[in-house]
């Protein structure tokens, strides 16, 4: 979790080792989990690796890969069954380069509605530009065979 020379540190690595005033609606030894700084919906929580994963690009075919991104869908479910039990809508995914703002991996859990409604435009996918992918479609492309 180190910073590369001449880069700041990592600010979710920062948050993820408990160095900044972050308030943690979850933590456990692989994930955690705050709201968004800056909410595009009624509810909009980030869950992010313990571990510095750069970004969707960084995770394979792999049964660690999926128990991770697995993990991180259940916890940002669990939060909003928690917390906005009357939405009747949520999003959960991430972005894909370049549409990501922040080099770690984090999942954004949303309950709909979109505050302002033109925020859902950062959560469309753009098909073979990329864009927003569903945790769900996520987990299927890096379903181990």
């Amino acid at each position: 979790m180190a910073a590369a020379a001449g880069r700041p540190p990592c600010l979710f690595c920062q948050i993820a080792r408990g160095s900044t005033s972050t308030d943690l609606h979850y933590a456990d030894e692989m994930v955690v989990a705050f709201r968004d700084i800056n909410p595009s919906a009624f509810r909009h929580y980030l869950v992010i690796p313990v571990e510095h994963i750069p970004t969707v690009k960084h995770l394979q075919r792999r049964t660690e890969d999926y128990h991770l991104v697995n993990h991180m869908l259940n916890v940002g479910k669990t939060l909003l069954a928690r917390d906005a039990p009357e939405s009747m809508c949520y999003r959960y995914g991430f972005h894909q380069p370049p549409f990501n703002s922040v080099d770690h991996l984090h999942l954004h859990s949303l309950a709909l509605p979109f505050i302002p409604r033109w925020r859902q435009v950062k959560y469309t996918t753009l098909g073979p530009l990329g864009g927003f992918i569903e945790a769900e479609k996520l987990l299927d492309k890096i379903r181990p065979v």
